[in-house]
């Protein structure tokens, strides 16, 4: 039997600066730092705790004080690696690995490890390579001494300083040029298949949220696909698409998305525009929030950010669908329910329970397709074509023959009943 690998021990800090009027609280900040670190299942987490700053050390991030101070916990941990819940300059992050002798990264380090090790389509693995390669050719002030120690007999003349950084910039865009090529490629190929796609008259439902709303949750329960819905950050990278059969509605294709997160480094948001994309396209936005989070509005105003940056228009259909209702208390459960009543485009569930699914689908149903509403028809013999339009529509409720021809009961919309009468 193999044995488990063994997990690095990492401890994760949440620098609070005084000086930034734009910092989250500080609790709900470092409790999210954790689980994006617990997402990555080679980590073991040992340690956390926030760092209150006046103002960042321009050399250090912290003041030297606080250096040493950490140093000790840090060791007292065995801590082989510290992530630091925010940027880290190169210079800081060179600084403070020879202060506390472990590896550190920051938020956006830490992101790009998480994307890479879920990423599972091709176009998801190469936007991961290029979004860190980007990455990294900004540190090489930092990194040029140990790539110069791995590359060995690669090719890369030149001794230590700015030559050695130059030919790592020089590799490193050389690389991302051959990975835009094959980008390029793969999406055109997606191109084509939406365009195939564009073909069949299914509507796109797209849930877009922030990481671990319960977006896949939601989709496995929809669908009955086996998504990865595990209770951690970026459970989900690559966008999955099913057909679903709404009751007494229209099939649809259900698109789930990677989650959204505060502080997305904008190199991440432009790789993963086109995994996005398919949000672009949707005729109908499920905006899934977790709504027993502490910090669910402020959630949604990240959400609604990265939507904009995107370019989703605010005319776009979109429904907030505030999931997680079962773990709020009895209270906080009516006050809500009550305050989503107010509110058309508002709708309260438990993705995990099913309560509240019915009414959601329902108004997607609605959305996409119009009301609908029963009828009765009579048709002479001579309406064929009439009648096996109404069979192909799948609208027929009942049908009696009579001497004269059928009559026939239908549920449909207003759409559907134009279109009948100008047969």
């Amino acid at each position: 039997m193999e044995h488990e690998r063994r997990k690095t021990r990492a401890w994760v800090l949440h620098p609070e600066l005084k000086s930034d009027p734009e910092r989250r609280v500080a609790g709900p900040a470092l409790e999210e730092a954790v689980s994006l670190a617990r997402a990555l299942p080679d980590l073991d987490v040992v340690g956390s705790e926030i760092v209150r700053l006046a103002r960042p050390h321009p050399g250090l991030l912290f003041g030297t004080g606080k250096v040493e101070e950490l140093k000790q916990r840090i060791k007292e941990a065995d801590a082989e690696l510290v992530l630091v819940d925010g940027p880290l300059s190169p210079v800081q992050q060179r600084n403070l690995e020879r202060e506390w002798k472990v590896k550190i990264l920051d938020r956006t380090g830490l992101i790009l490890e998480i994307f890479s090790d879920r990423a599972a389509t091709r176009e998801g693995v190469l936007q991961v390579e290029m979004a860190a390669l980007s990455y990294q050719r900004t540190r090489l002030v930092r990194a040029w001494t140990h790539l110069e120690r791995q590359r060995g007999g690669l090719g890369f003349v030149g001794g230590p300083g700015e030559t050695q950084i130059e030919a790592d910039r020089r590799a490193i865009d050389e690389q991302l040029v051959r990975l835009q090529r094959q980008l390029d490629k793969v999406v055109r190929t997606r191109t084509l298949h939406r365009a195939a796609r564009a073909k069949v008259p299914y509507p796109i439902v797209a849930l877009v949220g922030y990481t671990n709303a319960g977006k896949s949750t939601l989709f496995n329960r929809l669908t009955g696909a086996d998504v990865m819905a595990k209770d951690m950050l970026f459970a989900t990278l690559d966008p999955t698409m099913r057909r679903v059969a709404l009751p007494d509605g229209p099939e649809v294709i259900l698109s789930d998305t990677v989650g959204f997160i505060s502080d997305l480094p904008t190199e991440l948001v432009a790789a993963f525009r086109a995994t996005l994309e398919e949000v672009l396209g949707a005729d109908l936005i499920l905006h899934v929030r977790d709504i027993s989070h502490e910090e669910t509005d402020e959630q949604a105003a990240d959400v609604a950010t990265i939507l904009a940056d995107l370019g989703v228009a605010d005319d776009r259909p979109m429904f907030e669908v505030w999931n997680k209702i079962d773990q709020l208390d009895e209270d906080g459960r009516e006050a809500a329910i009550a305050r989503a009543a107010r509110d058309e485009h508002v709708y309260p569930i438990s993705a995990l329970t099913g309560e509240g699914l019915d009414v959601l689908l329902q108004a997607v149903a609605t959305a996409l397709v119009g009301r609908r509403f029963e009828d009765e028809l009579h048709l002479t013999f001579e309406d064929g074509r009439r009648r096996a339009w109404l069979f192909e529509q799948d609208v027929i409720l009942s049908e009696d023959q009579t001497d004269e021809g059928f009559t026939i009961r239908v549920r449909w919309t207003e759409k559907q009943a134009r279109r009948y009468a100008a047969l």
